[in-house]
């Protein structure tokens, strides 16, 4: 990018009355310099089968190009026309639940042929509209696409040509490997395979979400070569990924291998939505900005982020800056709201927009006019920011769909209140509340060796190379730090019948035969200083074999067992976390593990963030961002550096003041 681009999706189909150079110039007073539109109304492009009216989508694009203000083309595949679905029912997927029903989004079968004819000829139709324009910047294929559960007949036919593509044709094979004779699941022949989605075996079930999401890989492939063979020189492909949602934002998608899927981009994108007012922490847009930079190893694009969103989201006086340049602090280029204005009508018309149901300035639009001049003042200074982290977390969408198959804390009393991502998310949160930033690694991920430490949460369902790679990697001289629950089934979530855990217990030095979902147990240890808190959820009972304890269980029956460990091997070590913890102790052994990889570490902690990047004049930018209501301060250890707002010098050793909800950039 040669500037960051800031901006909103900007729906002038969906506008009471006409308003189009208004809103142009509220954007232009606001320094919005990009807008996204046209991936929400194919029934408005298309109103009649091979009809197709573009005027609005011209009339945007004619009013932004003579404003300066760039656009991005969303394909608008995301949500079916009532005439499409008339015609073929069949469209709308179907699912556990049963044949979906026509009004809301995302409904359809993204496999089924007759959906994709008509996508395809409303792709290329908007492409011979748009492409051309000289202020159409770039395209966003589909919207935050997944599989949405279908599982008809012919996506059940295609999983049984790539289940026999994958076992060589053998169904003895996956009979094996599945565990299917386990209450008569066992298929004897090809013909006779059953609707999957009746299937009570995790191993099949498993596969058939990995075949899903193999599905959604192609079919952004699909249309990224579409929009290819139209985009001009310069213009870009991008999508825009979500989370698990959990209300907000939260962890790594289930329906998605992001990194696969990003192969077809040029620059990847996210939809980063989080709590605010008080609840306000940067957790989920660190988290989200990591995640989706690291599936390209690259800078990316927020293409969706609150402007007010829920009443209880309307954000405090500085937030929205905060927010803005904490994307920026992560390596966006980017800060697009959902959206420019609020909505009159539909399901979401109380997620507010920039601007409010009366289109007037406020305080939420008052406050983008200043990130919008800021961002023209010094976005030379933080476009295309490159961080060089030496610490990564490997996470798995094989051990996530495995966990909701075999939850953490299958405790019939309260079975699966910790999946996965908390566990991510909770090993992620440690680090970014001391300040260590990271990368993050998928199981194909190369370059494991460029990082002094990897973090292994959970990582429940792995083949054997993978966990002989982390052999590898700390033999090498690699620190590797690993939460329970991680090297016990294969990649066809079929449980290891060697000591537990298996494989990469070679490099822990440790292994168990038992867990127990603990009562009143707490952790006890000589090495770590105030390390005295509870267990809960789930913990293993270590024996060390050759790894040196560190923390055990204090507990009648349960204190003869490790609950932390620490392995040398080769030239690097091993820790191995047995069990669940409060973010206190938590943060003691990763601290630990942190000097240990000799990864240096700031003084400040939250609600202090302290994010880097090295901007293409060469010097490092440092954000202070202060996610609190009271004022805060932090040291500034470099040379004689540059606030990049006020222009002020800072010296070594001088005292930063960081304003609530404020923050500070600083150019070493």
């Amino acid at each position: 990018m040669d500037k960051l681009l800031y901006g909103a999706a900007y729906y002038e189909e969906y506008l009471p009355y006409g308003r189009l150079q208004q809103d142009v110039g509220m954007m232009k007073a606001a320094g919005i310099n990009v807008v996204r539109i046209a991936e929400s109304t194919w029934s408005t492009c298309e109103p009649q089968d091979g009809v197709f009216d573009f005027s609005h989508v011209v009339r945007v694009i004619d009013a932004m190009e003579e404003a300066g203000i760039g656009v991005i083309i969303g394909t608008p595949t995301y949500a079916v026309p009532a005439w499409m679905v008339k015609k073929h029912p069949e469209i709308l997927a179907e699912t556990k639940a049963g044949r979906n029903l026509y009004g809301p989004r995302q409904n359809m079968d993204i496999t089924n042929p007759d959906y994709l004819f008509y996508a395809e000829r409303a792709i290329r139709k908007l492409m011979e509209c748009t492409a051309h324009r000289k202020g159409v910047i770039g395209f966003q294929l589909d919207n935050e696409t997944k599989s949405y559960g279908t599982s008809g007949k012919n996506v059940q036919k295609a999983f049984v040509a790539y289940l026999k593509k994958e076992f060589g044709g053998s169904l003895e094979e996956i009979n094996r490997k599945f565990g299917l004779d386990y209450w008569s699941n066992r298929i004897n022949s090809w013909e006779e395979f059953p609707d999957i989605r009746g299937t009570i075996n995790g191993s099949l079930g498993a596969q058939f979400q990995k075949f899903q999401r193999k599905l959604v890989t192609e079919f952004l492939s699909w249309q990224a070569g579409i929009v290819r063979e139209y985009k001009r020189e310069g213009q870009f492909i991008t999508h825009n990924f979500d989370f698990e949602w959990r209300g907000h934002s939260y962890g790594v998608q289930p329906e998605v291998d992001q990194f696969k899927a990003a192969k077809c981009m040029d620059i990847a994108g996210a939809d980063i939505y989080h709590p605010s007012q008080d609840s306000l922490t940067g957790e989920e847009i660190a988290f989200g900005g990591d995640l989706i930079r690291s599936v390209k190893g690259g800078n990316y694009l927020i293409m969706e982020t609150q402007a007010q969103g829920f009443p209880g989201w309307t954000p405090y006086k500085g937030q929205l800056r905060l927010q803005a340049y904490s994307h920026i602090a992560s390596g966006a280029n980017s800060v697009m709201y959902w959206h420019w204005h609020s909505l009159h009508n539909a399901v979401e018309t109380y997620w507010k927009g920039l601007l409010s149901h009366d289109f007037a300035e406020n305080e939420a639009y008052l406050e983008a006019k200043c990130i919008g001049a800021e961002f023209h003042a010094v976005g030379s200074h933080l476009v295309n920011l490159k961080k060089q982290n030496k610490v990564a977390i490997l996470v798995s969408n094989e051990s996530l769909t495995a966990l909701e198959w075999f939850p953490v804390d299958a405790d019939p009393a309260n079975p699966g209140k910790i999946k996965y991502n908390d566990i991510v998310r909770w090993v992620y949160n440690s680090l970014y509340r001391m300040n260590v930033e990271c990368d993050f690694l998928s199981p194909e991920s190369e370059g494991f060796e460029n990082y002094a430490l990897i973090l292994v949460p959970a990582l429940y369902a792995a083949p054997e190379p993978l966990l002989r790679r982390l052999n590898a990697y700390v033999a090498q001289g690699g620190h590797l730090f690993v939460t329970f629950k991680s090297a016990f089934a294969d990649e066809y979530v079929k449980v290891s019948h060697h000591v537990q855990p298996a494989i990469l217990g070679e490099c822990l030095g440790v292994e168990y035969h038992q867990f127990a979902f603990p009562k009143e147990v707490r952790l006890k240890s000589d090495y770590y200083q105030g390390m005295d808190g509870p267990v809960h959820t789930f913990m293993e009972l270590l024996v060390p074999k050759g790894a040196k304890a560190l923390a055990s269980y204090c507990h009648q029956s349960w204190g003869g067992y490790a609950a932390v460990t620490r392995n040398h091997y080769g030239k690097g070590t091993a820790t191995y976390l047995g069990c669940m913890l409060d973010g206190a102790m938590l943060s003691l052994i990763l601290e630990d593990v942190l000097d240990g990889a000799g990864i240096s570490r700031i003084d400040e902690r939250f609600p202090v963030i302290v994010r880097k990047g090295k901007n293409g004049l060469g010097k490092e930018v440092v954000f202070y961002l202060n996610y609190s209501g009271t004022a805060q301060r932090a040291v500034w250890h470099g040379e004689e550096a540059t606030d990049l707002l006020s222009g002020d010098r800072v010296g070594h050793g001088e005292e930063v003041l960081i304003e609530p909800w404020g923050l500070r950039m600083i150019e070493a």
